[in-house]
């Protein structure tokens, strides 16, 4: 059995996360660590420590009223997606732990085709 790095279990709920092939288990936010476990089995688990997370991203859709999906990036092991049941809860209690400056908004459709095709043209002009 898996046991846990947190002393105090801030929140917990029903999540989703898309690391590879997409596994279903439950979301632990506590004071040592973000921790995802797989509800089927117990030895998959994701912990990633809050001195390690260098930014939350968050997929805001209709100016907040839904947020599909958020994401953990770390500073050394890359980012981990995950969606819940309680997403702005669950960004709720993540706030208590990492500043509010490291968390953003991912960019939309639009900006990164917008980006995309602003750096087409800025490369065809500077040849």
């Amino acid at each position: 059995m898996v046991q846990s790095v947190n002393t105090k279990v801030d929140f917990v709920a029903d999540a989703t996360s898309y690391m590879g092939l997409t596994d279903y288990g439950k979301v632990m936010i506590g004071d040592k660590a973000f921790e995802f476990y797989n509800a089927r089995n117990a030895q998959k688990y994701i912990r990633i420590p809050w001195n390690e997370v260098d930014y939350v991203i968050a997929s805001v859709m209709f100016q907040g009223k839904w947020i599909p999906r958020y994401a953990l990036r770390t500073k050394k092991n890359g980012t981990y997606t995950f969606s819940s049941k309680h997403p702005k809860d669950v960004l709720r209690a993540i706030r208590n732990y990492v500043e509010s400056e490291r968390m953003v908004k991912s960019l939309t459709f639009f900006q990164v085709v917008k980006r995309g095709l602003k750096a087409m043209f800025v490369r065809k002009r500077s040849q």
